[in-house]
């Protein structure tokens, strides 16, 4: 490991709003302020939202200064992403804003039912492969329920064409009331200051002149989930720090290797 990766989680340690709980004393103890996040850390009765994945940060910090009356809370198993935006937050004095350290598998054992009012996903990682992976798969919305208020809303930004198209298909399969979905988010008319918020990945797709994808959806209570069974086809480029998605790049790709 390197030693500005060793730096920034030093660092980690010592931030107050960053919380990391090693596995083996979640299972042991559990997490104290499961159900009182407001009541005990941000010292008030607002809104909670997560930003499942959330990297560097960017969207969990932007919407907090956008929305002083909500408690914003950036997840992520990378602590050297997060730096970053805890760092910003830090420095600027952003008193509603935390970063939790941890696989979102596990986010149920951080919230208790519905502690949560709204969940961003943001830029995740299409898992085209794997939809056990995906964080819009049915097997994540159950998750999701448990920690969601009965109204709770789910956002979902992306790039990838094929996340998008799943989440639609899987949202149609379970009847999940749909407030927003566009497939060109800029050119939608539908962006505002808050869609606007761009990650520091976002602002490269969007160099390249990719579309971003938005559906924002109501995660109402399911006994029963239905995993869509459609084809969808894979995405076609090379996504920033993910690896190959498929054997193919764009003719933009393609061109800028010349």
């Amino acid at each position: 490991m390197g030693k500005n990766k060793l730096k920034k989680f030093d660092d980690l340690q010592g931030y107050p709003h960053v919380f990391q709980y090693p596995f083996a004393l979640l299972q042991e103890k559990g997490f104290e302020m499961r159900g009182k996040w407001g009541e005990t850390f941000f010292k008030n009765n607002n809104p909670i939202v997560l930003e499942l994945g959330c990297g560097k940060g960017e969207y969990a910090v932007g919407l907090a200064r956008r929305f002083p009356q909500k408690n914003f809370i950036g997840v992520d198993i990378k602590g050297a992403r997060m730096w970053s935006g805890a760092k910003q937050a830090l420095e600027e004095g952003i008193p509603n804003v935390a970063f939790l350290r941890t696989n979102i598998e596990l986010i149920d054992r951080f919230f208790a039912p519905g502690e949560v009012s709204e969940i961003w996903i943001t830029f995740p990682d299409p898992q085209m492969k794997k939809v056990r992976k995906r964080l819009t798969s049915t097997r994540f919305m159950e998750l999701y329920q448990h920690i969601l208020t009965p109204d709770g809303l789910i956002h979902l930004k992306s790039d990838s064409p094929f996340l998008y198209t799943y989440t639609c298909e899987m949202v149609k399969a379970n009847g999940y009331p749909v407030q927003v979905a566009t497939d060109d988010l800029y050119h939608s008319g539908l962006a505002d200051d808050i869609l606007e918020i761009k990650t520091f990945y976002e602002q490269q797709w969007l160099e390249r002149g990719m579309t971003i994808k938005y559906i924002r959806f109501v995660c109402q209570p399911r006994e029963q989930f239905v995993e869509p069974d459609v084809d969808i086809p894979y995405d076609t480029y090379r996504s920033f720090n993910r690896g190959k998605r498929s054997g193919k790049q764009s003719s933009q790709d393609n061109a800028n290797s010349k």
